[in-house]
């Protein structure tokens, strides 16, 4: 990942997660839906409390410079990644049934919620095996699945730009927000050399 890059993705995922917060404590700054989905449902406030703890923290850990020179600060943050994936994650699994838009949309974001935990253990594991590429490889598809919430925030506005109905947009969105960003992952990862990690 070129330092540019880096930077962008940093911005975007500190932005997003701010934004998040912004939410949480203010929820009338959000969409209408979203502050009805706060009031009637806990685990909405929980999947944006771990999302925006991920987002926050996430680009740190492909950070070469702060893992060289701080070790365990790169172990601590990861360890709070893991956390907020796990909160975030079954947060928006148990959240999928009842989407506003319905089943396509539900599965869309499940699928999602499953993955990001799943991809995300693995790289717990592997980093307890010893085994840094590995552990690398995983973290950089779990962060493609939390950006997410950056690229849904792209589709969202285009789609509204482009006049299509938001219960039209947003089955499609389900998915478009997440699958790209690991067909991304999988061509950097397929595109670096397994000896070496893609870190900033």
């Amino acid at each position: 990942m070129s330092r540019f890059a880096w930077i962008v993705m940093s911005f975007l995922s500190v932005a997003v997660a701010a934004y998040a917060i912004a939410i949480l404590v203010h929820p009338e700054w959000g969409p209408p839906f979203v502050g009805r989905r706060m009031a009637e449902t806990p685990a909405m406030a929980l999947h944006m409390a771990g999302g925006a703890w991920a987002l926050a923290v996430g680009p740190w850990q492909f950070s070469r410079r702060l893992r060289a020179r701080a070790l365990n600060v790169h172990r601590w943050l990861g360890r709070s990644y893991v956390a907020a994936v796990l909160v975030g994650g079954l947060a928006a699994i148990a959240m999928a049934p009842v989407v506003v838009t319905g089943a396509v949309a539900g599965l869309g974001f499940a699928t999602l919620g499953v993955l990001w935990v799943i991809f995300t253990a693995l790289a717990l594991v592997r980093i307890r095996q010893g085994d840094d590429v590995a552990h690398q490889r995983w973290m950089t598809r779990s962060f493609a699945l939390t950006l997410a919430a950056v690229t849904l925030r792209f589709y969202l506005p285009a789609s509204i730009a482009a006049g299509i109905p938001f219960e039209s947009a947003y089955p499609v969105i389900a998915w478009m927000c997440w699958v790209p960003n690991l067909l991304v992952a999988e061509w950097m990862l397929g595109r670096a050399p397994a000896s070496r990690a893609r870190l900033a």
